[in-house]
């Protein structure tokens, strides 16, 4: 007998538009009925692999995986044998007879995929340098929330087109909104990826002037300057200071525009603390979701939700 392939969850272009409206309206159910929702995972487990630190990706995941009624096995890397040069795929058939899913955050997304290409179970992307589809689906549930659907709606990126810019650009051409981004030139999206979304029938606009990327905007969004993986963060710094948002910025977008931002942040670097604690700031609703978001994504992944 074939088995059937496991549902990865690795990148949102590699899945279709109705799988994940699917898997956000199983996250808006599981918000919804936090205390008595269904709990698929019962009698599973799932292996939570954390190369790199984490806040909110290891707790969300573990709160998760408990609420619907599985058990997380967290692994730190400097624990595991796969940080000795135990090969990825020796740990990926190891694990796959121990648990029922797993869940990686790395620096190295060519590891996440040969761990994904020899799993027997679903593999589920916790951050890349390449991609953190996770933080998307959290902040499209909080958009949908809080100003209806995002279909035909115009977002803002201010910064660098870094792991959570690439991943937003794939969402533009799942979900029909229009994206616009504001880099410094050196730190812009791949033209690839780019071409990808755009033949996709994505409405991606890329360009270097943070006010003309936020004006009518309904959400405008920017990540840090300098992340784990990075280095020159001076040079980083003085390329991306013009792209800080500020309550003037903030002020060329729609009257009822949201700041979102998938911390951590670094107050009067990429934001200004009046904007980041200011009213229009809905972080604090966007960490939240990531918990929501991830069980719509498990009970998917699991073969918990059609």
């Amino acid at each position: 007998m074939t088995l059937a392939a496991p549902r990865h969850f690795l990148d949102l272009k590699d899945i279709d538009a109705g799988t994940l409206r699917h898997i956000l309206e199983t996250a808006a159910t599981c918000k919804g009925r936090r205390r008595d929702h269904a709990r698929p995972l019962t009698g599973k487990s799932v292996a939570l692999i954390f190369e790199k630190p984490s806040t909110r990706t290891r707790v969300s995941f573990e709160v998760a995986i408990r609420e619907l009624g599985g058990d997380p096995v967290i692994l730190l890397g400097h624990d595991m044998q796969l940080g000795r040069g135990e090969t990825v795929a020796d740990t990926a058939r190891v694990l796959s007879r121990y648990v029922d899913g797993i869940m990686m955050r790395t620096d190295r997304s060519a590891k996440l995929h040969e761990l994904a290409q020899y799993a027997t179970v679903p593999v589920i992307n916790g951050l890349t340098e390449a991609s953190h589809p996770c933080q998307i689906m959290a902040d499209i549930l909080t958009f949908e929330e809080l100003r209806g659907p995002i279909e035909d709606q115009v977002i803002a990126w201010c910064g660098d087109g870094n792991n959570v810019a690439r991943s937003w650009i794939e969402a533009s051409a799942r979900f029909g909104f229009v994206l616009r981004l504001a880099t410094p030139p050196e730190l812009a999206p791949s033209a690839e990826l780019l071409a990808w979304a755009r033949s996709q029938g994505a409405r991606v606009e890329v360009g270097s002037d943070p006010e003309a990327a936020v004006a009518d905007a309904r959400c405008v969004i920017t990540d840090t300057w300098v992340s784990m993986a990075d280095t020159e963060g001076e040079n980083r710094h003085n390329l991306l200071a013009p792209f800080r948002v500020t309550e003037r910025l903030m002020a060329q977008a729609a009257p009822d525009a949201i700041f979102m931002h998938c911390l951590p942040a670094h107050r009067g670097e990429e934001v200004t603390a009046g904007v980041i604690d200011g009213p229009q700031s809905v972080v604090f609703e966007e960490a939240e979701n990531r918990l929501h978001a991830q069980k719509g994504i498990l009970a998917w992944a699991l073969g918990a939700s059609d």
